[in-house]
């Protein structure tokens, strides 16, 4: 919204700085000034608003019921809001208890008053890890009935998976069957998710306590700004970094490229930890976003609103900074379908023809859309409202900060593949690979993960399983290590194509192995011998010596793909259990249950 002079009591510089500040805050940044500008000034300076005074015995009492916010997170995003959750509810005097699903005792649901659940869907409508233990006890018998207990639920989520958001929905039906009351409906989140998950939770405190409406506009409580006017970067204020290096890390001959940057965090403050990821906002394939302009002959200088805060771009600029273009949603093509005609269109996105709709999804991006089922009867403003932003890519930290300070890591692998007749690349992939050199700069922050963390006693043995780029936070993992000068026991199985042209980090493992930071190494080159060998055969063929590792408490590490690789290895781990522990397929099942209850067992899988 644009501030105009004559319309207000702003002179024009004024209206000028307000309109450049207006649009570039978040939801979270406008709550906070509501609430600031609601208190009287009397000449404070912004660097120190006034504080709520304590209540006395003559003020209103405040919240008496205790909320618990639980989440379920793979990637973090939900821990995250979780905790920001957390704060803003102990500043308006709730009192709150917050936890993973995992580290919750299941029974004492029953005594829960307020509860909130925070929950990501993984796989195939899975849930996250840190949440199967507590996903399981509710669809038990031992589940207990919830009169009483009040819920609501959010849920992050991917549309363009077909088991959208497919926890959180189970959790809610669930709760309802075992008589909790529902706060508020349900909220499922696309990629896309702060601001809906920022209403939800507006929405859900406006209802947990008599009073709590007033906490929520911000007249309880005015934070303090930080005065010494340090710049957080995160999410929502991505740090710009600058590439310092950018190697192919595979062979000649190769039929991978592999990427190694290593990017500058000089002055940013970034702090993260191994097994932390790093956010990118990357950026469409400038020659992609011509084809669209010229297919659908739009003027690439004409504005176009980008966000509900009103912002305008010029056409060529939103779709290759902003808006996703590359990959098909069910729910884009359902609102597609209402700017034309084309009845094959209608047909294909009845809700009895999921099959096909997922068939044709598959590989195809934007442009295949337009050329498929027009003519379209649209402006380039319909079709830009019904485009969501372009996804944050998250990539496992291959550096430790101790060992590299002021400095972030990563390890890409570049997509390429043909598909419907045409070649198609990964979004970021692809950019880090062919147009990001050294110099130039990349919007990243770092994404915690406290579900893939090493051990707190540096004794512990670890046992580290990946393929590919999933070897890239067990360079973090051993960098630190050494850096810690740890003693415990460690064990990398890495897996990929071909020793001569894709054994990444090749010297670094053989250096660790020989120094010692490294005690056993075991790989596993697919292509090279007439049968496949992959990371699991050579689990299997140490079965015995990996048995005796868990059994001395080792903590078990999987990176990498979760349809095949992950899967098979955790095949390959129950076998082992049943083999060398004399176990059937339910004791097998509880050990490893067990261990991941207890962080021995952690996966970061995609």
């Amino acid at each position: 919204m644009q501030l105009m002079e004559k319309n207000s009591p702003f002179n024009q510089e004024q209206a000028d700085q307000l309109n450049r500040l207006l649009p570039t805050l978040t939801e979270t940044q406008r709550i906070w000034l509501s609430g600031y500008l609601a208190v009287p000034v009397n000449g404070t300076a912004v660097e120190d608003p006034p504080q709520q005074q304590e209540s006395t015995g003559g003020g209103t009492a405040g919240p008496t019921r205790e909320i618990t916010i639980l989440y379920g997170s793979h990637t973090g995003n939900c821990q995250s809001l979780a905790e920001e959750f957390s704060q803003k509810l102990e500043q308006q005097q709730f009192k709150v208890t917050v936890s993973s699903m995992d580290d919750f005792k299941p029974k004492a649901l029953k005594k829960v008053e307020d509860l909130l659940i925070l929950t990501s869907t993984h796989g195939d409508g899975d849930p996250p890890d840190n949440a199967l233990s507590f996903y399981d006890f509710l669809y038990s018998k031992r589940a207990p009935e919830l009169k009483g207990v009040r819920f609501s639920v959010l849920s992050l989520g991917d549309s363009s998976y077909e088991f959208f958001c497919q926890t959180g929905k189970d959790f809610d039906r669930r709760l309802e069957e075992l008589g909790a009351e529902r706060i508020t409906e349900r909220v499922d989140c696309d990629l896309d998710f702060e601001e809906p998950a920022e209403e939800w939770f507006q929405a859900a405190v406006a209802e947990l306590d008599s009073g709590s409406q007033q906490a929520v506009e911000g007249e309880a409580v005015s934070p303090v700004l930080d005065k010494s006017s340090e710049t957080v970067y995160s999410r929502s204020n991505p740090f710009q970094a600058e590439i310092l290096e950018n190697i192919n890390l595979n062979g000649r001959g190769s039929n991978k490229e592999t990427r190694h940057l290593e990017l500058d965090l000089e002055g940013s403050g970034i702090k993260y930890q191994p097994g932390d990821s790093l956010g990118i906002f990357p950026e469409n394939d400038p020659a992609l976003v011509e084809q669209l302009i010229k297919l659908m002959d739009w003027n690439p200088e004409e504005t176009v609103t980008i966000n509900k805060q009103g912002e305008i771009r010029a056409l060529r600029e939103a779709l290759t900074t902003h808006f996703e273009i590359t990959s098909l949603t069910k729910p884009l093509l359902e609102k597609a379908a209402s700017l034309t005609s084309n009845e094959s269109l209608k047909e294909l996105v009845r809700p009895d023809n999921g099959q096909e709709l997922k068939k044709y999804i598959e590989g195809r991006d934007l442009v295949d859309l337009l050329k498929d089922f027009g003519p379209w009867e649209a402006s380039v403003h319909d079709f830009i409202a019904i485009l969501r932003k372009i996804p944050v890519r998250l990539y496992s930290i291959a550096s430790s900060s101790e060992a590299n300070p002021d400095e972030v890591h990563l390890t890409i692998s570049a997509v390429r593949y043909d598909a419907h007749g045409r070649p198609r690349s990964g979004v970021c992939s692809v950019q880090c690979s062919e147009r990001s050199e050294p110099g130039d700069k990349l919007p990243v922050f770092v994404q915690r993960n406290q579900n893939f963390k090493l051990p707190d006693n540096d004794e512990t043995p670890v046992i580290m399983i990946g393929a590919g780029t999933g070897v890239a936070p067990y360079r973090a993992f051993l960098e630190e290590r050494e850096e810690a000068e740890a003693g415990g026991k460690t064990w990398l199985f890495f897996g990929d194509q071909h020793f001569v042209t894709d054994f990444l980090y090749q010297t670094e493992w053989q250096r660790w192995l020989k120094e010692g930071v490294l005690s056993k190494m075991d790989v596993a080159f697919s292509r090279d011998t007439k049968e496949k060998v992959y990371v699991q055969h050579r689990l299997r063929e140490h079965s015995k010596e990996l048995y005796e590792w868990l059994q001395a408490g080792a903590h078990v590490y999987v990176c990498g793909d979760e349809q095949y690789m992950a899967k098979d290895v955790q095949e390959t781990l129950l076998s082992i259990l049943k083999e060398e522990g004399r176990m059937n397929d339910e004791e097998a099942e509880q050990y490893l249950a067990d261990m991941r209850q207890a962080k021995r067992y952690q996966r970061d899988v995609y």
